[in-house]
């Protein structure tokens, strides 16, 4: 189970470090950024004109909601005075049926079929066309009511029932219709004096005919922005990429220069620097004449050393970062290259007393350029030796993972500070401690730099600050 989720938090780290790789190279990549942003501004444009459209179809439609509401109040209104006039012919035949015929009542008002009369108590009392069948008596509570094919009313005790063409009555039978107050739904107005409702509906067709005509407008406002960006970015990408590669191209050529002319004039005169200081501290050609005259030349001699070895490591770095550090990438037991970088290294562990091994070495091959192996091993060596005090332990540990092989080395030095850890690998960044002499601040950079370019990884693992520090290189496995 420990093992199990040791791998996994493995892996996690390594994915994140591989994630946080990925990031930072498109950030700084202008053909990932260029692209992106144009689809950003167009997903922009295209959000604010769906936007739009959805705003206008609301828009239209509330619109024309408002006109059919306004609409079916006129309906309502004109409807209910035709069934006050229809009512107020009932009432006047109810008053005096005797006085009125079928054909007078259809030559004042041709809507009318018939209209009927009953008493207080349900007996029919007159009915204005005679030929027609009795109607029974309508039963309904309150002063008005709708009854099928006309209206019935109270009226002085009396009932009355008239019935009319419904043709007649201001609806659009296609769009509108009468219906019991309690029944409306949607749009609907009140019938005044009658509870009764006028329904209606919107005509979504006629009210989205504007808009679907400004649709390709809409698509302009969409397509429109994204072809001038995009060809615009084009140009603005092209124009970039010339200059980017004639300005790698003069860099290139200025540290091809640098390197070829400052390897030469640097180091020969160094060499001489050392070698005269060497004679002259070993009184080769007889006394130097006084103690202190050697004891400075031997000064010269390591002065001279140290220079050489930081100049050595300045234009290494600068040889890699030109692309003139050839690499061969081959089969590489990853242990047995440990186990001798170490065994190179135990010389100068023995000599401070630091006890410097390797714990676990898992055996398998990577594929790696094995010079370029041996030297980040090295520079790796050399600051866990550096930075750990006399009596110290200086680990390596070698295993594999899935598509990976891992070496990790702990020190039981100082360790480093967050600070610190987030300049780690970076150019000339030098970490000085009490007693330790330090170099130029590029061994951890040229590592990290040989790493990448093998395709591999490499990462100062987080310790508390005086708990040590491990360094941790993966590489492809095979």
């Amino acid at each position: 189970m420990a093992e199990a989720a040791l791998r996994l938090s493995t892996e996690l780290d390594g994915a994140t470090v591989l994630g946080r790789s990925f990031a930072r190279r498109a950030v700084r990549d202008v053909r990932f950024i260029v692209p992106i942003c144009i689809i950003l501004i167009c997903g922009s444009f295209a959000a604010a004109a769906l936007l739009q459209m959805r705003m206008d179809r609301g828009r239209a439609l509330a619109q024309a909601a408002s006109f059919e509401r306004a609409r079916a109040a006129d309906i309502a209104r004109a409807t209910g005075q035709s069934l006050d006039r229809y009512a107020r012919l009932g009432a006047v035949f109810a008053a005096s049926p005797e006085q009125y015929r079928s054909a007078d009542m259809a030559r004042a008002e041709p809507a009318i079929r018939d209209i009927a009369v009953w008493g207080p108590d349900g007996a029919p009392l007159a009915q204005l066309n005679a030929t027609a069948a009795p109607m029974a008596v309508p039963r309904f509570a309150g002063p008005r009511a709708q009854i099928p094919g006309g209206l019935a009313f109270h009226n002085a005790g009396r009932t009355v029932a008239v019935l009319f063409h419904p043709a007649a009555l201001p609806l659009d039978a296609h769009r509108t219709a009468l219906v019991p107050a309690a029944q409306a739904r949607g749009l609907w107005a009140p019938v005044p004096g009658w509870p009764l409702a006028v329904m209606t509906s919107v005509d979504e067709q006629g009210a989205l005919a504007a808009w679907t005509g400004a649709l390709p407008l809409y698509l302009f406002v969409i397509l429109g922005p994204a072809l001038a960006g995009g060809w615009l970015a084009a140009l603005f990408v092209g124009a970039f990429e010339r200059h980017a590669r004639a300005s790698r191209a003069i860099r290139a050529l200025a540290k091809s220069e640098f390197i070829a002319h400052m390897s030469h004039e640097l180091r020969t005169p160094l060499n001489a620097v050392i070698g005269f200081s060497e004679i002259i501290a070993e009184e080769f050609y007889g006394p130097c004449g006084h103690p202190k005259y050697s004891e400075y030349a031997r000064d010269i001699g390591e002065a001279g050393k140290n220079l050489h070895a930081k100049i050595g490591d300045i234009l290494e770095f600068a040889n890699i970062e030109a692309g003139r550090y050839p690499l061969t990438e081959e089969p590489v037991e990853l242990s047995a290259l440990v186990a001798l970088c170490l065994e190179e290294h135990q010389g100068r562990a023995f000599s401070r007393r630091i006890s410097l091994s390797l714990a676990f070495g898992e055996p398998g091959l990577v594929r790696a350029d094995a010079g370029a192996v041996r030297r980040i091993l090295a520079n790796l060596l050399t600051n866990a030796l550096a930075y750990t005090c006399e009596g110290g332990i200086v680990r390596a540990d070698v295993h594999f993972e899935e598509g990976a092989g891992v070496l990790t080395l702990c020190d039981s030095g100082k360790g480093f500070s967050a600070c610190e850890r987030r300049k780690a690998g970076k150019p000339f960044e030098r970490f000085d401690r009490g007693g330790t002499i330090t170099g130029a601040g590029l061994g951890l950079a040229i590592a990290l730099e040989l790493a990448r370019r093998m395709g591999g990884a490499m990462r100062l693992v987080g310790e508390d600050p005086g708990h040590g520090a491990t360094m941790e290189l993966r590489l492809p496995r095979l």
